[in-house]
């Protein structure tokens, strides 16, 4: 799920892709891409479900609940043995066929846990991802930072990358070095960090991690591969500090509420997704408050009133 975009401070985006409904495309040795055709603002083409094996192989982001989707999987999976179903995380573009999959194959659904806020809703907040999450995921098997998912010829690392979600995990294939980064990192866009559900600080400090390993290709959950994650990571980190500094900006200059900084700040976005921009703007603002920099009467809130510490 990416954010609104707005190019003059966006990354070196790479919008070129074939979804190929419906198909299995190899991507590298062992790996197969299927993507869901539920293309839409916040999902690009589709949803990407991957298949990592050979003879016995994990399934990594099954997809939403989709007749066509759980066909073609299927086909791609026949005369295999699927031991591992691995979710990212619980949005229902992600997570919801596992189940069905599950009682198909007999496969094992790993994950870092079930659906679970950022942070407690605040009185009388309600929560705006509460009909896109898949409340009724829980994993076999609950995997923490390091934890190795493994089969027959393949061996995958559990990276726990929150901030898109609190339960955001990425999977790796050290010895080919790929990593199925779901929405944390993707070729096309930036993901969306909207409170409650994601946190920018938890983000960032999951960008910081990513950048520490030295991974070869990322497959994201949306659009096509990020070929070269180091430069791309740090254009990422790039552009949330320049967020960052942009509310900042409109805070010093008088701006109070979010609605009239995401006015200016995302001038060029379609005004139809200025609701997910103003999330996005919180997300900043939550973080800023907890660094001192900005100042709110109580927790951050959409219509709480906002000055310079």
């Amino acid at each position: 799920m990416s954010e609104p975009r707005d190019a003059p401070e966006s990354p070196d985006f790479d919008l070129v892709f074939q979804p190929a409904h419906g198909e299995a495309v190899s991507v590298a040795e062992h790996v197969q891409r299927i993507t869901v055709n539920n293309p839409g603002p916040f999902t690009f083409h589709g949803t990407n479900s991957y298949i990592v094996g050979g003879a016995s192989v994990c399934v990594i982001d099954p997809g939403p609940e989709d007749e066509a989707h759980f066909a073609a999987l299927m086909t791609a999976l026949a005369g295999r043995e699927v031991t591992h179903i691995a979710v990212s995380h619980t949005h229902k573009d992600h997570s919801p066929l596992a189940r069905r999959l599950k009682a198909e194959t007999g496969a094992l659904i790993v994950a870092e846990g079930p659906y679970r806020p950022a942070r407690p809703l605040h009185e009388g907040e309600a929560n705006p991802f509460a009909e896109s999450s898949d409340l009724d995921f829980v994993p076999d098997i609950a995997l923490a930072d390091g934890d190795v998912v493994e089969g027959d010829g393949w061996r995958l690392t559990t990276i726990l990358t929150p901030g898109h979600t609190a339960n955001h995990a990425a999977f790796a294939l050290d010895e080919d070095g790929i990593v199925f980064s779901a929405d944390h990192v993707m070729a096309w866009a930036t993901s969306i960090v909207a409170p409650p559900d994601g946190a920018m600080g938890d983000y960032m400090a999951s960008l910081e991690r990513l950048l520490a390993r030295d991974d070869r290709i990322y497959f994201p959950g949306h659009g096509g591969p990020v070929k070269e994650p180091a430069a791309f990571l740090r254009g990422l980190r790039t552009h949330r500090r320049m967020r960052e500094r942009a509310v900042l900006e409109r805070i010093r200059a008088g701006d109070r509420l979010i609605p009239d900084m995401v006015r200016v700040i995302y001038a060029s976005t379609d005004p139809r997704l200025h609701g997910a921009a103003a999330l996005s703007v919180l997300a900043h603002l939550e973080d800023l408050v907890e660094k001192g920099q900005v100042t709110t009467d109580g927790p951050a809130r959409l219509a709480g009133v906002y000055r310079p510490a």
